[in-house]
């Protein structure tokens, strides 16, 4: 379980990543679709240039009642998830975690339910957004475009 600081949104030089940020439930009707498409987004473009960052959340019908260790555990153990999954957070009003305040400022879509997937370039960047409900097969080619981006820049970095 990482906390919030470990992984940030904005990086440059050889660690520079994209990133799909994810607001996860356990007990919630879209979690069994939703963790294994993230899954597959973060085996077919990750680690290297693109990483899942999770946030598991319980603002939205109650449906992540676990505390941070189990949801981490449950996700691993049910999807085989590697992504990051980090300390259960409120993402919502005055309490909501500044990172996904940053998400919510940037794109102007505050997520109405669990798994509200925001897409980040190196820069730190809002770039894009999808509902939860949105497949996997739209997602994919605005993921593959910036990450194809970040390994023409690292080459050309060399």
């Amino acid at each position: 379980m990482e906390p919030l600081a470990a992984y940030p949104l904005k990086c440059s030089g050889p660690r520079a990543k994209v990133s799909l940020v994810v607001n996860v439930a356990s007990d919630c009707q879209l979690t069994d679709r939703n963790y294994l498409a993230l899954k597959e987004l973060h085996k077919e473009f990750g680690p290297s240039h693109f990483s899942v960052l999770a946030f598991p959340c319980n603002q939205f019908g109650e449906s992540e009642p676990r505390p941070s260790k189990e949801v981490e555990s449950f996700a691993r153990k049910n999807y085989g998830v590697t992504f990051p999954i980090f300390h259960k957070i409120k993402i919502l009003g005055s309490e909501g975690e500044p990172a996904f305040r940053f998400l919510v400022d940037s794109s102007k879509k505050e997520p109405r339910w669990n798994f509200w997937k925001y897409l980040v370039n190196p820069e730190g960047q809002v770039v894009k957004f999808w509902r939860p409900e949105e497949p996997i097969e739209v997602i994919r080619p605005d993921i593959a475009a910036l990450v194809r981006q970040v390994i023409i820049k690292k080459k050309e970095d060399l």
